[in-house]
């Protein structure tokens, strides 16, 4: 199952007037979002390959750091190829790196890995990168699919990465 994720406190470490360009990775994050939300991930005749609750989230992302004077731009992934940040490929990376160069950050919605793959990119220490969302631990659910195509994610617990947590030890 995916990664499940919480949410950080990113616009305290964004100054005002400047810009960032949002990297979600649409696997990890999204799935987290939509059982936060108890909404369907997808709705294939809808919104096809987009994750609508995601989807809000990253608006609603933007509406809080144009509040807080910072201007933003998604780094939009449209192929089911490009949903796992971590795993993208070299001509999806240079593409990224290009648009990098325009930003004074760049807020990564995704785990470590997914950071990791956006702070390789940079030449320069001139942009900062952020990481919006903190790994908690693995999401353990069950999927379904609803009509009309509707899929969604059931029974969901978190189970946490450090084991001295839950008391068991190895």
């Amino acid at each position: 199952m995916p990664i499940h994720l919480d949410e950080v406190d990113i616009i305290s470490k964004i100054k005002p007037q400047s810009s960032a360009l949002i990297v979600p990775c649409y696997m990890c994050p999204a799935v987290t979002i939509a059982i936060r939300d108890k909404k369907p991930f997808l709705k294939l005749f809808s919104s096809l390959l987009k994750s609508p609750p995601f989807e809000s989230y990253i608006k609603s992302l933007q509406y809080r750091l144009k509040d807080s004077g910072v201007s933003s731009t998604v780094f939009k992934s449209n192929f089911i190829h490009q949903w796992f940040l971590c795993m993208w490929t070299s001509g999806r990376r240079k593409k990224l790196m290009r648009q990098l160069q325009e930003y004074n950050y760049v807020i990564v919605l995704g785990c470590d890995s997914a950071t990791e793959t956006v702070r390789d990119l940079f030449k320069t220490d001139d942009n900062l990168v952020i990481q919006g969302m903190e790994v908690t631990g693995f999401m353990n659910a069950k999927m379904r699919l609803h009509l009309p195509c509707n899929i969604s994610f059931e029974d969901c617990k978190v189970i946490p990465l450090n084991q001295q947590k839950t008391g068991h030890d190895n």
